[in-house]
């Protein structure tokens, strides 16, 4: 398919689950994408199973805006404006509620999961502007609409500001051509149900939604034209 033929995407989160996924699909609809992730070797290994022209390795801390901003610069130079943004990188906590969550876990939480969306749209919007286009996808969750003692409270505070940012970006942005799409997804299929504080089974992964469902929403929204917005 060829749906996003010449479009420049930035993927985070990209060398797993979600990410892994959307970035896959994209590639397999024409775009060349740029994978953006903490650890070199994920992405690396991500990325030797698409084709090597399409693709771009940017190791990068989203929660680092100096380097955000730096790799925003490298892909531009290496594939072109970006048009395409999708703000996938995020974790959860081991302890959940408000009384016991640790500290550091809910500032490093809030760091990636929000602060490091905002850096990255930060860092696309002048070429965006610049071009009169783009789109960003940001990967929320049903926990930005609801919070829940099974999402935990930083990782439902960080979704809801999530969802805030997507609503402030169409408010504002829409003048320059520019875009916001909310993901929200219930329970997926990721790495990150490692991390809950009971063991998740085998029989209730099989059930919940896989990587390439979200992957699916993603690419139909990507794939609009730029006359609809669809805020979630």
């Amino acid at each position: 398919m060829s749906l996003l033929k010449e479009r420049i995407a930035l993927v985070t989160g990209a060398g797993s689950g979600i990410g892994w996924a959307i970035a896959q699909a994209f590639v397999d609809s024409g775009a060349r994408v740029a994978l953006l992730g903490r650890r070199a070797e994920k992405l690396q290994s991500a990325a030797s199973r698409l084709p090597e022209e399409q693709v771009l390795c940017c190791p990068c801390d989203v929660s680092d805006r100096a380097a955000v901003n730096a790799i925003i610069q490298q892909v531009t130079v290496r594939l072109g404006e970006i048009s395409l943004l999708v703000n996938n990188a995020g974790i959860n906590t081991v302890r959940r509620s408000v009384a016991e969550v640790d500290p550091s876990d809910w500032d490093r939480t809030m760091a990636i999961n929000l602060t490091g969306a905002f850096n990255c749209v930060r860092a696309v919007l002048p070429g965006m502007r610049k071009r009169g286009y783009g789109l960003i996808i940001n990967m929320a969750s049903i926990a930005a609409k609801r919070a829940s003692q099974l999402s935990g409270a930083a990782y439902s505070a960080s979704k809801h500001g999530m969802l805030a940012l997507t609503h402030a970006i169409n408010e504002e942005e829409a003048q320059y051509g520019i875009r916001a799409t909310a993901l929200c997804p219930g329970e997926v299929d990721t790495p990150i149900l490692d991390c809950r504080p009971e063991p998740v089974s085998p029989d209730h992964r099989e059930r919940i939604l896989k990587p390439e469902d979200i992957a699916a929403a993603a690419l139909f929204v990507a794939s609009l034209p730029s006359r609809a917005c669809v805020p979630e």
